[in-house]
């Protein structure tokens, strides 16, 4: 009886070895995706007043532009490690299992940025609230630091998109 409950501890200690050197090589991070169920629980994330240049991207799983335009947020990860500029992209996605398919969007294309979940079905409540340019149409993107704000509706590219974050990161 001893021998096989220590196989078996063996064993799953084995497995867990294993699955930590995976995760550890592949650099993959699960991180915690945190579902915010009405607007005013969310909007601290609009309001930061430091010096961190903030890029918030408003996306959808089941967006096409939404989906194309997410290399474009990897490598400004990539490229501003280090710096003071956070990437959040807020997930409009609805319905059962959002966080199933959030989680598996993320996994697909090694997102590492932090992703939240915006759960407020009365978006006509609160859209103006993000920028009173803005339609509801996604994808769009807030570029701000301090009380300095960009909107951008539509898919973003790269060069428009390091353009503005260069700009804010320049501003006192």
């Amino acid at each position: 009886m001893f021998y096989q409950k220590n196989r078996i501890y063996c064993a799953m200690k084995a497995l867990l070895v294993s699955l930590a050197l995976i995760f550890m090589v592949s650099g993959a991070v699960a991180q915690e995706i945190p579902v915010y169920n009405s607007f005013e629980d969310y909007s601290h994330l609009l309001e930061k007043d430091n010096d961190t240049t903030y890029v918030v991207n408003y996306w959808a799983t089941y967006c096409a532009p939404c989906v194309k335009e997410m290399p474009v947020f990897r490598k400004m990860e990539e490229e501003y490690a280090g710096q003071p500029v956070e990437i959040i992209l807020t997930s409009m996605d609805f319905g059962g299992s959002v966080l199933k398919r959030v989680r598996n969007f993320m996994d697909k294309h090694s997102i590492r940025s932090r992703v939240v979940v915006l759960d407020d079905p009365d978006t006509n409540s609160w859209i103006d609230k993000v920028s009173p340019q803005w339609s509801g149409a996604l994808p769009a993107t807030i570029v701000y630091k301090g009380g300095s704000r960009d909107f951008h509706a539509g898919t973003i590219t790269y060069s428009e998109l390091k353009d503005i974050i260069e700009s804010k990161m320049n501003q006192p």
